[in-house]
């Protein structure tokens, strides 16, 4: 597996740039990940399958889907592609490297584990301060617009909200100047993450119900169904941070009660 790695990324590091790797080959690479893992929900809610796991009864419909669509190709090729160009100078001065030799597997656990950590406690924060009531009338309601969330709509939001809370996926990496391939498995699982967090399907399968500290959908699709002053759920990827300031406890009463009514009726 190991020389299999080397073997591509050597092809990748002779035939392309530095910049052309980090900046275009991280754009591709987000693209293909994010539509190919997205896209499946939105046929899955229009064809009506699976619905016993669906969160909400509510669908969207192929309109709403088609101007989310719409709307982030337009951000990810004028905010996005720009702005990975604009950081790459940055990137290169805290030590982001292409080069031989890899990373070790232990390295690169490392470093992601303290990248979600990171990101967790930074985002919590910022997504926090955006449902205060100026921000989110003037910036943040736009990936509101979207109750019903589904797996694209998790980055649907104004071009502003794009910058601030992307701050939080890259200041672990700006930390530590990661190895480009220990960036790319980062930014595929951060999106993987929050796709799924927005998919509105709650699956036998779901993280959730194995890993205690794990949000996933059932968690963020509460956030999405109330009213901005009383959401609550902030967190990214983990609990923690909702538990530890007492965020969730809107949530943690409804689950209890759905819980309760579901045992009285067997």
């Amino acid at each position: 597996m190991a020389s299999l790695v080397e073997s591509g990324w050597q092809y990748l590091v002779t035939h392309f740039s530095d910049f052309q790797l980090a900046c275009i080959g991280s754009f591709l690479l987000h693209e293909s990940v994010f539509f190919l893992s997205g896209l499946p929900f939105i046929f899955l809610e229009r064809q009506g399958f699976l619905t016993k796991f669906k969160i909400q009864a509510k669908n969207n419909t192929p309109a709403a889907q088609g101007k989310c669509i719409t709307r982030l190709l337009l951000y990810h090729f004028c905010v996005n592609l720009p702005l990975m160009m604009a950081s790459y100078p940055v990137f290169r001065a805290m030590g982001m490297r292409s080069s031989f030799p890899l990373p070790s597997w232990k390295e690169v656990s490392a470093q992601i584990l303290f990248y979600f950590i990171i990101e967790d406690f930074v985002f919590y924060w910022g997504h926090r301060i955006l449902h205060s009531k100026w921000l989110y009338k003037n910036v943040h309601s736009v990936h509101h617009e979207y109750a019903t969330p589904f797996g694209l709509t998790s980055e649907y939001a104004h071009p502003a909200e794009i910058l601030f809370l992307g701050f939080a996926t890259i200041v672990g990496p700006a930390l530590t100047g990661p190895h480009l391939i220990t960036l790319w498995l980062w930014m595929v699982l951060r999106v993987l993450e929050t796709v799924e967090a927005h998919c509105g399907y709650h699956f036998p399968w779901s993280l959730s119900n194995f890993l205690p500290l794990y949000g996933g959908a059932d968690f963020h699709d509460y956030h999405h169904r109330l009213l901005y002053t009383k959401s609550g759920n902030y967190s990214s990827t983990f609990v923690y941070m909702d538990w530890i300031f007492g965020t969730d406890k809107g949530y943690r009463r409804l689950k209890s009660l759905k819980e309760t009514s579901e045992l009285k009726q067997t």
